[in-house]
């Protein structure tokens, strides 16, 4: 379940398209919808929004065009409770940690300056080179907590 919170409206330039491959409709439509998405989407509920728009997109489609838009940084990636991977349109390349709310699907961003300075400092000391890593950081949103402590 994701919910829309605080997220400005941005439009998606083709050339973000073009980062994955050859600029085609099925993926300038499922990057436009990523785009639309209020907040972090998964690829199943993604198609079936195409599909519900009259769009005939194939999920096999919309897989691999997340995946590879997170792949070349437009698109950052969080597991939700069960494991399933949700996508949100990123439009810079700088990528982003988020609190995600296991209740309400609300994301919020995090200073990540830290996690990403000890990373470097990783990479640095061990020698790796092209180090990547994964932060996820889960729990109840404040919203949340108030519903449930008055038991809604």
């Amino acid at each position: 379940m994701v919910m829309a919170r605080n997220r400005p409206h941005t439009a998606a330039p083709s050339q973000d398209v073009a980062l994955i491959g050859r600029l085609t409709q099925q993926r300038a439509i499922i990057l436009e919808a990523l785009v639309s998405a209020d907040d972090f989407i998964g690829a199943q509920a993604l198609h079936n929004q195409l599909a519900a728009d009259g769009s005939p997109v194939g999920l096999t489609t919309v897989y691999r065009t997340l995946t590879a838009l997170a792949g070349a940084g437009r698109a950052d990636v969080v597991r939700d409770t069960n494991g399933e991977r949700l996508f949100r349109y990123r439009p810079g390349p700088d990528h982003r940690h988020y609190l995600l709310c296991t209740e309400c699907g609300l994301s919020q961003p995090v200073d990540s300056g830290p996690v990403e300075t000890w990373a470097k400092k990783i990479a640095r000391t061990s020698g790796f080179a092209n180090l990547q890593h994964t932060l996820e950081l889960s729990g109840v949103c404040p919203d949340c907590r108030e519903r449930s402590a008055a038991g809604e």
